[in-house]
């Protein structure tokens, strides 16, 4: 299996998903757009993505407005339906591939819907779910996370620091079991004498505190 990271920022106008960006990564490959057909207006006067992701965009060169903002000579920015073809490229190029998000919901929605198709008619190759970094917080006692200190709203950086928490809680899962739906924490394991070709261990551990 190849975990592929991702994240996206986009509009929710209640009916539908407006993508405005997406950034995936997978070990040290990684993919990042713009979608050049969103709807600039709606997301210029939007109340969360005017302060918190348009700064991270390109700006348009000449007088900014409401729906000219963007730079459309970019190189990151690109028509949905490119974007579309390249993001599932890219997915599908690896063996096996899991996706992986952070409150991924939407974000599964939005990359279905990048190609204008229902969810049920994903290209062959593309995971039909996002696995949520938020689930395997949760079964690990929600330990204590990495710190995303800058690009916060940034879809690639989003999708990298998704991939360094996905990272922190692959090693952390290797250090804890759950009995009897009770989480510990491995100290050890010991070898034992087991019957005829069994083997036996003896497991030496610290009950976590719940939540």
């Amino acid at each position: 299996m190849t975990r592929i990271y991702y994240d996206t920022e986009f509009l929710d106008t209640g009916h539908s998903i407006e993508g405005v960006s997406i950034g995936l990564v997978a070990g040290e490959r990684e993919y990042y757009a713009i979608n050049g057909d969103m709807p600039q207006a709606s997301i210029y006067w939007d109340k969360f993505l005017r302060p918190e992701v348009i700064p991270h965009l390109p700006r348009y060169p000449g007088p900014v407005r409401p729906h000219r903002w963007l730079d459309p000579w970019h190189p990151d920015v690109k028509p949905r339906q490119q974007i579309a073809a390249e993001v599932y490229a890219f997915i599908t190029s690896f063996p096996d591939p899991e996706l992986w998000g952070d409150w991924s919901a939407f974000d599964h929605v939005g990359l279905s819907w990048l190609a204008g198709r229902p969810m049920m008619e994903l290209p062959p190759g593309v995971p039909d779910r996002t696995n949520d970094l938020q689930q395997e917080v949760a079964r690990l006692g929600n330990p204590p996370l990495p710190e995303q200190t800058t690009g916060r709203h940034h879809a690639l950086h989003d999708a990298r620091h998704n991939q360094q928490v996905g990272d922190y809680l692959e090693e952390l899962a290797n250090k804890r079991i759950t009995i009897n739906g009770r989480l510990y924490e491995v100290i050890k394991w010991d070898s034992r004498d087991g019957n005829g070709d069994e083997e036996a261990w003896m497991l030496y551990a610290r009950r976590l505190p719940a939540g």
